[in-house]
């Protein structure tokens, strides 16, 4: 029987996690979570800190791909007001979208194809 050597070398290609941080502003909020598809819709794994002055942050790692979620702000679900896109849900509100890019440079190369061009000859 002749064994195929190629068959070896292959091997899987697990996608690795990808650095996300998830902003928010509100001086008012004293609680803030996401909620989404990365964490089964459960906001208390992913709760935001807090700078003490209004500002929320969260950083994460999500493998590469789309994601549905929602901020929920003192118990209150709503889309990220700071996300390029939404889509309805099936309870009437919005749901926010994140695209995680395989790498930090393929995030960078995706925000830079939707700037305006420059006119360099003024």
């Amino acid at each position: 029987m002749k064994h195929n050597h190629n068959q070896d070398n292959a091997r899987s290609v697990v996608p690795q996690p990808v650095p996300v941080r998830f902003e928010y502003a509100d001086p008012k909020a004293t609680t803030v979570c996401i909620a989404g598809s990365f964490n089964h819709w459960q906001p208390e794994a992913k709760t935001l800190h807090s700078s003490g002055v209004g500002n929320w942050w969260k950083e994460t790692a999500l493998v590469p791909g789309t994601y549905e979620y929602c901020l929920v702000v003192d118990g209150q679900w709503m889309p990220d007001p700071q996300a390029r896109e939404s889509v309805p849900n099936p309870y009437g509100g919005r749901n926010s979208i994140l695209v995680v890019a395989s790498s930090p440079e393929a995030a960078h190369l995706a925000d830079a194809e939707n700037l305006p061009m420059k006119n360099t000859n003024v």
